[in-house]
């Protein structure tokens, strides 16, 4: 096949390029949800009001997306009512569920034990893409790829203060957040196939979206004290979103799932350095390990793919 009828989102420098982008995006999310709760004056008590705030932040970044798509003229035809259903299932993973578990889990957890648990999802969805798609086969160089890649999450954490034990409400809910991921993960290829990629990851963002405001209003939540920066830096992770799911989404319905999950690994780097640039949070050299090892790992699961 000739390079010039092959998709940019499947040429190898472009899905490269793409998916660095929606990783360092997601990266950036870290600081900025910090930083979104202190503006808002949200305390670390409020699962309710955090709730909340990701569900206005998803359901407004699948507003924006179905915009976009409906200025672009993409065609929002479903293929029939079961595939209704599995859009539905697929926001439920995808951000309800994915984010409710993140959120919950996180207030009840300590910081290193959630980094090293949600990276779970990543390496989980490479190996199980393993198991259900015929594209995505289990070599040595995954393997290889997504130990090297795991160390260099567990480098971001070496050091750390004592974690504690394990908990059903943190550890938990965070190990469920990764499993609702790497489901999410698989799904997308099936989404690709029932309606435009584009408008299936509008209608899960603003569908899983609202069914975060729900919960998030039974429970009480608010939004304290809003400020313009608040407003500000609110609108950016709408962004981030926006722009992460986009590409994510479309990556993974068109190229071997591993290939461009794998990138992910690099999200806790980038959120441990942009924390350090945004917050003023002391910087360690184990985060130049980290960044080291997680390159090394999507270098190792891409060399030779062409």
């Amino acid at each position: 096949m000739k390079t010039s009828s092959i998709s940019i989102f499947q040429r190898p420098i472009w899905v490269v390029g793409l998916a660095l982008t929606a990783a360092i995006a997601w990266g950036w999310a870290y600081p900025l949800i910090k930083l979104g709760f202190e503006e808002f004056c949200i305390t670390p008590d409020m699962t309710g009001s955090k709730i909340l705030f990701a569900g206005i932040r998803f359901a407004l970044s699948g507003f924006i997306i179905l915009a976009i798509a409906r200025g672009t003229k993409r065609n929002f035809a479903v293929r029939n009512k079961a595939s209704w259903l599995y859009i539905l299932v697929f926001a439920l993973m995808n951000t309800s569920l994915h984010y409710a578990c993140f959120y919950i889990g996180l207030s009840h957890s300590e910081g290193a034990r959630a980094a090293i648990l949600n990276s779970l999802g990543v390496f989980l969805l490479v190996l199980l893409a393993c198991m259900c798609f015929k594209s995505d086969r289990l070599t040595v160089r995954k393997i290889v790829g997504c130990s090297v890649g795991f160390a260099g999450i567990l480098a971001l954490n070496i050091g750390s203060a004592d974690s504690g034990q394990f908990t059903l409400i943190g550890d938990g809910m965070i190990i469920l957040n990764a499993l609702c991921s790497a489901v999410a993960g698989l799904m997308t290829r099936g989404l690709s196939r029932r309606v435009d990629i584009f408008v299936g990851t509008g209608y899960s963002l603003a569908f899983g979206g609202i069914l975060l405001i729900v919960p998030g209003v039974a429970m009480n939540g608010t939004l304290p004290h809003v400020t313009f920066t608040g407003l500000a830096i609110l609108m950016a992770l709408i962004g981030i979103s926006s722009l992460g799911f986009a590409l994510y989404n479309k990556l993974l319905s068109c190229n071997p799932v591993g290939k461009v999950a794998i990138f992910n690994s690099l999200i806790p780097v980038v959120g441990a350095i942009t924390s350090c640039l945004c917050l003023h949070e002391t910087f360690y050299w184990k985060y130049i390990i980290a960044a080291t090892l997680a390159t090394a790992g999507i270098y190792v699961i891409n060399k030779g793919k062409r």
